[in-house]
């Protein structure tokens, strides 16, 4: 199946199971296409993808999903729907027709951190060649900028920032870097010796297993179990070691103290020594 194609099934079912109505307008403005094609897309998604799965509704104007609906090409789960709003909402300002959700949907977004188009060209380069390259870079720790050879290997993006992982030379360790503190290309240094595969920190999963603060009354452990979609009262995410305290800053959890008010922390970690020695 063609990705523009597939990307198109893909609205008709998000659209469909959670606005309750599509129409051919939603593929029109979202994709760029006529109306003709539109309607060849949604008869050819109920014809060679999920025969009945949609029903046209008079009243609406548009189709609905039926009773039986399955989804065929996305998952159906309810964060599928919100991510895809946050991700239109997003391109909004350069895609301005994407059609889904906008008039009743509202995104909250932190401020954005200043990236140099060179130097990011310069860090992905680097990083997909298997280069070292001689950089500007600046830090709260030191008040000149100051040349960093580095060999980066992969782009994070936290809720709050991006960063470079990579092999610093002076160092001699793998670190983290912000891209909005690159301030100049020096050079490519040779190829990099020191590679994503010797970065254990990179390629050590840990978990962290969340539980309801256990100062909450059993009512509100519930609650908050079902928040979390905890399964017998506990919740696992595993992740990279490098990346445990930007896990634990997005759950906006303090390893170092205890909220007084248990309604304020909501949850807590369960193996909170092991997650603490991958924290700092």
């Amino acid at each position: 199946m063609r990705w523009e194609l597939l990307m198109r099934y893909r609205l008709i079912e998000i659209v469909a199971l959670w606005e309750g109505r599509l129409t051919t307008k939603h593929l029109c403005n979202s994709f760029g296409i006529a109306r003709q094609q539109a309607s060849k897309d949604i008869n050819a998604y109920l014809r060679d993808i999920a025969p009945g799965n949609l029903v046209y509704d008079g009243k609406l104007k548009g189709y609905k999903p039926a009773a039986c609906f399955t989804p065929k090409v996305t998952s159906g789960l309810a964060d599928e729907y919100l991510h895809a709003l946050a991700s239109t909402k997003d391109f909004a300002h350069t895609f301005s027709q994407l059609d889904l959700g906008f008039a009743h949907t509202e995104m909250l977004t932190p401020p954005l951190r200043q990236v140099n188009p060179d130097i990011l060209r310069a860090l992905v380069q680097a990083a997909r060649d298997g280069k070292k390259i001689d950089m500007g870079y600046v830090s709260l720790t030191s008040p000149d900028e100051e040349s960093r050879i580095i060999a980066p290997h992969t782009l994070v993006c936290t809720p709050l920032r991006w960063h470079v992982r990579a092999y610093c030379e002076k160092n001699r360790e793998f670190r983290d870097f912000v891209l909005s503190r690159f301030r100049g290309i020096n050079g490519i240094e040779g190829d990099a010796e020191m590679t994503k595969e010797q970065d254990e920190r990179w390629n050590t999963t840990i978990d962290i297993i969340l539980v309801p603060d256990s100062r909450l009354t059993d009512y509100q452990k519930a609650i908050i179990a079902e928040d979390y979609n905890m399964q017998h009262g506990k919740r696992v995410f595993s992740v990279r070691s490098a990346l445990v305290p930007y896990a634990v800053q997005a759950l906006n959890l303090d390893l170092a103290k205890i909220e007084a008010r248990p309604e304020a922390q909501q949850i807590m970690v369960a193996n909170l020594d092991e997650v603490k020695r991958h924290a700092f």
